[in-house]
């Protein structure tokens, strides 16, 4: 059986060491580097992280990241746990090494009050789930699968034109500007104020731009807002694998509007504008991610570009 031993979350040499593992199982669209794995093991408030490094005969051959929310703010849930990463060398692959390092991982989690706990999809997140070829793991190992699919969707902006079913709207659009912080995340706690919430005051509170959202303006204030990710924004791209994409590369998401306002096209007036904002800007690739809406987003012409398997396990008493 392999030795496990603590992953350092402020290793360098752990975070190339989880990286290498990571892209050797998996394709290379799909290839994560130490910068990232950097990004992602950095604290997060009220949040724990750990991680386990599966050793056979002096050799590194597997590895686990690890994060739980015990402090989680009242509108979050404080009970929930995510399997952030595992790989295992494929030369060291069916030998059990996988098993030991999740059944680590479950007790840590559980000491730590979770009692679901979730694959993917943290709050740092690496990816929205997990790539569908490896369900077959979590399956054998008590996780049941979620019945709903994740998907990344893309497209090439540079010949980004208004979706024909666009219509006129009694709002504006325009980036956020130094001093709107509070006009921004008072419309996130009072219409989302659960992760979104949460992710916006982390972005802002770690020198995010407020100019990397936009704000949907009416007559009552801001009713709506789209999150951007740009080459130079302080949340990696990489996390959104736009490999295979023409560069420059965006994002974007989240984005959401008031409930008084739905069903009125607020929200793909909101988007248009934040499309050409990023189109603007030069981006080529973009991508939006952790979705199910294909539809509204087909809209705009973007289409299936990664699909993931979201999986589930109750632990504990």
């Amino acid at each position: 059986m392999p030795t496990l031993t603590p992953f350092e979350l402020n290793n360098p040499e752990h975070h190339s060491l989880l990286a290498a593992l990571w892209n050797s199982g998996l394709p290379a669209d799909l290839a994560i580097s130490p910068e990232f794995v950097h990004s992602v093991t950095r604290p997060f408030t009220g949040g724990v992280q750990a991680g386990r490094i599966a050793e056979v005969g002096g050799q590194s051959v597997g590895a686990i990241f690890v994060s739980a929310h015990p402090g989680a703010p009242p509108s979050m849930p404080s009970d929930m746990g995510w399997i952030d990463a595992i790989a295992v060398d494929p030369a060291h692959q069916r030998q059990g090494i996988g098993r030991e390092l999740l059944a680590w991982a479950e007790g840590w989690l559980n000491a730590q009050g979770a009692s679901t706990i979730r694959t993917g999809g943290g709050l740092r997140p690496l990816t929205p789930g997990v790539p569908v070829a490896a369900t077959s793991f979590f399956t054998a190992c008590g996780y049941a699968l979620d019945e709903e699919l994740s998907w990344d969707v893309a497209r090439n902006l540079a010949d980004y034109t208004r979706p024909p079913s666009l219509r006129e709207v009694p709002a504006a659009a325009s980036p956020g500007q130094p001093g709107q912080e509070e006009l921004l995340l008072g419309f996130l706690r009072r219409e989302f104020p659960g992760r979104w919430t949460f992710e916006a005051e982390e972005l802002l509170q770690e020198g995010g731009r407020i100019s990397d959202f936009m704000l949907l303006w009416t007559e009552t204030g801001v009713e709506g807002a789209c999150r951007l990710t740009f080459e130079d924004s302080i949340w990696p791209m990489g996390r959104f694998y736009p490999y295979n994409l023409p560069r420059p590369w965006g994002q974007l998401g989240s984005i959401g509007v008031s409930e008084s306002v739905r069903g009125q096209g607020m929200g793909l007036f909101l988007l248009d504008a934040g499309l050409r904002r990023l189109q603007n800007n030069g981006v080529n690739g973009c991508v939006i991610d952790w979705t199910g809406l294909l539809d509204f987003y087909g809209k705009a012409g973007f289409t299936p570009f990664h699909m993931w398997a979201v999986l589930w396990k109750k632990v504990g008493a």
